[in-house]
């Protein structure tokens, strides 16, 4: 992956997040932070993904839960309607950017026609771990970085049965992910019910 090229998607994108954007104009000139910021993409595996808040390929915002989402949401339809109906359910922590993630999440995957619950406040994943089981949900996502420093968030994945999410379930999601040629493709709108 070419940094500068996909640096330059992103500031020249007219779809791009003006949050975003002008974190990306402040770094102007910055080519180490630059190039970490977009020398790859995110990497997610069976404890989901992790990284520094930011603009780029390689930092946790919106456009990357973006991504992150479609791929569960493909690998919850490949399992059927049933699957889409149980639903996937979401929790998130109080750190910065975490419950507006949980609601991107939900938008991508209503918008690809799964059920998605989302905790009205802050939650541990204890919680989220339970509440997949006794909700009957096909899967669960917490927005949550751990123990990390504070200027990290995160995207866990968790199974039908609360824990996390198998190595074979997750070689799935990634190639879901990794499909996405335009990560700006989603105009997502938020519905509550």
């Amino acid at each position: 992956m070419n940094w500068n090229v996909e640096y330059e998607k992103w500031l020249n994108n007219g779809q791009l997040d003006a949050d975003l954007r002008g974190q990306l104009e402040v770094l102007q000139g910055d080519e180490k932070t630059l190039e970490d910021s977009f020398y790859k993409n995110m990497e997610f595996g069976t404890a989901g993904m992790r990284g520094v808040l930011g603009a780029g390929t390689n930092r946790m915002n919106i456009y990357t839960i973006r991504k992150a989402s479609y791929g569960l949401a493909k690998f919850v339809a490949e399992n059927g309607d049933a699957a889409k109906k149980r639903g996937v359910v979401i929790a998130y922590d109080p750190r910065h950017m975490s419950q507006e993630f949980a609601y991107e999440s939900a938008a991508v995957l209503g918008a690809n026609g799964i059920k998605s619950y989302v905790f009205e406040s802050l939650r541990p994943t204890p919680e989220l771990s339970f509440a997949i089981r006794d909700l009957n949900c096909f899967s669960g996502v917490v927005i949550t970085a751990s123990h990390n420093p504070p200027e990290y968030n995160g995207y866990k994945v968790y199974g039908e049965d609360g824990g996390q999410m198998p190595p074979a379930s997750a070689d799935a999601v990634t190639e879901y992910i990794d499909s996405v040629e335009d990560i700006f493709q989603w105009k997502l709108k938020m519905c509550v019910n």
